[in-house]
This record gives structure tokens, sequence and C-alpha cells, in this order.
């Protein structure tokens, strides 16, 4: 807060907005851009969304028409807006190096930091781009309703008309590359590069693909010609094409003749005329969408309550699968994902180990990562005791975690820095039984109440029906153990004097009593190490 007090000395609860401007929110419409980015990406939103700081917002005056702000980002998303803002933007690099310095290696894949009050000083044509700037918008809305995201996650629509969903979205693609061609000449023009002679007035545009554009025919020419140097193709995974299209209108072709002796001639359209300057239209490949929406309709399924009712309980990969099949369209569409032939039990497994996180920390920290843990807990017990009414210090900052603290690279791109629960499903690693060799999860929407029990019925059933020894069933009570100061803070009602809490403790203490053991031996326990290193050869 102003003043430097905090928000509560401020007379405001911990919970409401420190800071808020009613005024930008009565006008939907807005421009947003992405804060670090290699180009220019600027976005016309009309409302209903909410943007961080990665995402500063341009806010027009109240009575700013759409066309206002189309005729803005037009100029804002050109080549000659790219051009500018990379004068005057930080240049951070696009790697780094092995002592973390970040490092510039191909202009093209520079990152830059695009600075919401450099853009005051960015000039503004008389005259702008709305005709183009409106044909782009429409182009951009139409390709994204023909891509696999906007089928829907229902049947049938999953599993129909993707072939001509792929043509129709390819054209409108390459419609958007040759408007974007036509708007950056068009920019050349209004201020002042070129005169009107390259624009074609009257002449057709035709759709044209990624590599025909005139700066790129120039660079193949180069590339034949000069053994000039550049990975701009390689990198969008396209060829390098010397020879204009033969279907064009030879009106076309003799314009883009025009702007391509152009570059070679003027310095100044010479300049901006790069690729470090120029759209990269770098999408997704078609495939790799269809291959993500089919994951998520699947792995959707897999969190149904079809798959996890009646009850909190714990199943194998196998069970889930056999679940999963009476899913309506599951077996269709695990065959579209993995091949006519798929292993279907086999997929189900691959999708479930891909989005799940060991339940127990031993499991899912390396050393590091548990000393972070501990320090997290501590700070944990900390908040517990000040929400009691305890006076404590000041409690700490808890230390973020890095990808080396944790023991897969899967649970550190589901949890991150600050070990944020992002996973669909939880997995139990040491529970499979021997009648059924699968892996055994659980589903991460549960509370943790529901957790404790699913686990608990769990070590019942092996302990008694699949006659598990100690050594099997301890990591068991230690993931009841690390639920309980959780069921205390939200499930007991008496701040954990008595109730569920209470009860699970109760619990695994009889129960390791009962196996010969401890709760602080159960508390401690951990898998055996792994081995580092190759194994010698014989």
């Amino acid at each position: 807060m102003f003043g430097g007090k905090t928000k509560v000395e401020a007379g405001l609860r911990w919970y409401e907005f420190g800071r808020l401007t009613p005024g930008k929110l009565r006008t939907p419409l807005s421009i947003t851009f992405a804060f670090v980015a290699t180009h220019n990406h600027f976005v016309l939103d009309r409302g209903g969304k909410v943007f961080n700081r990665s995402a500063p917002v341009i806010k027009l005056p109240a009575d700013a028409t759409e066309d206002d702000h189309l005729a803005l980002l037009g100029l804002l998303n050109s080549s000659v807006g790219c051009f500018w803002l990379k004068q005057v933007c930080q240049n951070r690099g696009s790697t780094v190096d092995d002592r973390g310095a970040r490092q510039t290696t191909i202009p093209f894949e520079d990152f830059y930091e695009i600075g919401g009050g450099l853009l005051k000083g960015f000039a503004i044509t008389q005259d702008k781009p709305l005709p183009l700037a409106r044909k782009l918008d429409a182009l951009a809305r139409q390709r994204d309703a023909s891509l696999p995201a906007a089928l829907g996650k229902e049947l049938p629509s999953i599993l129909e008309g993707w072939a001509e969903r792929q043509d129709r979205a390819d054209l409108l693609l390459r419609q958007m590359i040759s408007a974007q061609e036509e708007l950056d000449w068009w920019c050349y023009s209004a201020y002042g590069l070129v005169d009107n002679g390259m624009l074609g007035g009257g002449i057709e545009k035709p759709p044209i693909r990624f590599g025909e554009r005139a700066f790129e025919v120039l660079m193949a020419r180069k590339i034949r010609d000069d053994a000039f140097a550049t990975t701009w193709f390689q990198r969008h995974g396209a060829e390098p094409s010397p020879d204009l299209p033969s279907d064009w209108p030879a009106t076309y072709a003799d314009l883009v003749e025009r702007r391509i002796e152009a570059i070679r001639t003027n310095h100044e359209i010479r300049l901006i005329e790069k690729p470090e300057f120029k759209r990269r239209w770098n999408v997704r490949s078609w495939e790799d969408q269809e291959m993500q929406v089919l994951r998520e309709w699947l792995l959707d399924r897999l969190e149904s309550h079809r798959i996890w009712s009646p009850g909190a309980t714990l199943l194998s990969v196998g069970r889930i699968a056999d679940r999963l099949r009476e899913e309506p369209g599951a077996v269709e569409v695990a065959a579209l994902y993995g091949g006519p032939d798929v292993n279907f039990v086999r997929l189900v497994g691959e999708l479930l180990a891909g989005e799940a996180v060991p339940y127990l920390a031993a499991r899912r920290y390396r050393d590091a990562g548990l000393r972070k843990r501990r320090a997290w807990e501590d700070v944990w017990d900390l908040q517990r005791r000040e929400d009691r009414g305890e006076d404590v210090d000041d409690i700490p900052v808890p230390p973020k975690y890095a990808s080396a603290d944790f023991a897969s690279s899967t649970t550190w791109r589901l949890r991150g820095k600050l070990d944020v629960p992002k996973e669909r499903f939880i997995v139990y690693p040491g529970s499979e039984r021997s009648g059924d060799p699968s892996p055994v999860y659980g589903w991460a929407g549960w509370t943790h109440l529901e957790q404790a029990k699913a686990l608990a019925a769990f070590y019942l059933r092996m302990k008694e029906d699949e006659g598990w020894r100690s050594e099997q069933l301890a990591p068991l009570l230690a993931g009841i153990l690390e639920l309980e100061p959780w069921i205390h803070q939200w499930h007991d009602s008496d701040g954990g004097r008595s109730g569920l809490g209470a009860y699970f403790a109760a619990f695994v203490d009889d129960e390791a009593r009962e196996l010969g053991t401890t709760v602080e031996s159960v508390r401690a326990w951990s898998p055996e190490p792994r081995g580092r290193g190759r194994k010698k050869r014989a």
C-alpha cells in the first residue's frame, strides 16, 4: 500500500483487493500483449478475461470503438512495429550459458521485454490499416473455430469432420499470411518508406504459404546462388523455394518481384524485411493438435464419476482400464490416439503416469527436496499456530524448489517451484498386488480425508487379504501420517483435539505397534536408495 503500510495496517482484510481501478473495467475492450516475446503479439480482448503482469493491457479512452482498437492493432502488429520495438526494448537473449547468463544466438529467436511505458513513443500514422486489420481479425477467429480445440470434448464431434476442418484451417492460415504481408507493405507506404505502387491496388492477392513471402523468396535465391546461411526455414519446417508459385496470378507475381527488388535496393526496406521483424507463423502441427484434444478427452474420462465411484477407492491400472471401456466412445478415441492396434491397458497406464504424482514425500523428492519440504512443514505449523490465536514470531518465507529437488521430471512439471499440486491423479508405488501387478492410482480431486480413508481401506485389505509384510505396509501408514495435519486443519472443528484427525493418528499408532515398529520409524520411512553410476562390466 502507499505509505509503506501493509493491507491490514491500511484497514483492509487480507482477502480484499489492495488496489482496484473500476474505471478500467467499465470498457470491455482491451489490447493485451506478451511482456516477453520474440516478436510483437498484440491481441484484441473483447472482455471476460483477466491478465497478469506477463500480459500487460492497453486501455483506450472510454469512447474508443472496436474499429479504433483494430486500427491500432494493425500498426502494432506490423513488421514496422516489430522493428521499432526491437530498437527501444531490452533484448533478453534466447538462451542462457552454463553460468546462467543470457546470450543471443539467432536474432529472430531473441526475446525482448516489451515495457508498456515505452509504447507511448510509438508513432501512429494519420491513416490506419483498418480494412486489413479487420480482415486479419476475422480470419483469425474463423481459423480458431476450425482447430481441433474448438471441436469440443463431446462425441460425436471429436470423431468426425477433422479432415475438412484441417483443409479449412490451412486455407485460412494462408489467407492470414497473405493479409499480414499486405499489412506490412501498407505500413511501409504509410511511414514513407515506399510509394503506393508497392501496394498493388486492384491486384488479386492469393493465399500464400510460409516461405513464399518476398523476403523468404529472396533468402532462398541467396541460399541457391550465394551460399547464404540461415536457419529460418529449418526452424519452421519449411523448404526454401527460390521460384514463385506457378499458380499465382501474373499480376501478383510481378508485384512480388518488384518487392524483392525493393528489398535489394532500398536500404530502409532491407533493414526491416528480415526474419527478426517478420511474423513467424510458427503454429503447432495439425497432428499435434489432434493428439492433444484426444489425450485431453481420455484424461477427462479417466477423472469421471464412473471411474472413481462409489467412494474413494485405490484402483489398479487394469481396473481403471476396465471401467474406462464402459465410457461411450472411449475405445474409439483410444484407437485414434494410439492407433488401431493400441494396447488399451498400456495406453491407460501411460496417460495416468503422465499426470500423476507419488503420494509420499519420500518418493516425490530427492534429499535436497526433502530438506526444503521440512522447511515448508515448519512454516505450515507456524501458520496453524497463528490461526489458533497463538503469538508467533515472523513466519519465514519457505525456499523455492528446483527441478533437481524432485525425483522425476513429471513431478517437477506438475508441481513447479512452489510445489503447487496440479496433477490429476495420485500414484502409489510399491502397492501392486500379486494377482494384478499393474500400478495403483487414486484421484487427485479427493480431499485429504478421502485420501486417508482410501489409503486406510487399502492398507487393511492388503494386510488381511493379501498377507503383506511390515515393510510393504509401513509406507502406506506413512502416507496416512502425511495427511493427518491436513485432516486436523480442514476436517476437525475443535482444532484437532479429537475427531477424524485424532482417529487416524490413533489408527497409525495402533497399526505401527502391531507391525512391531513405532510411529517415528513410520514417519521416517524412505524407499531403498537408488544406485548411482553405471554398473561395472563383468
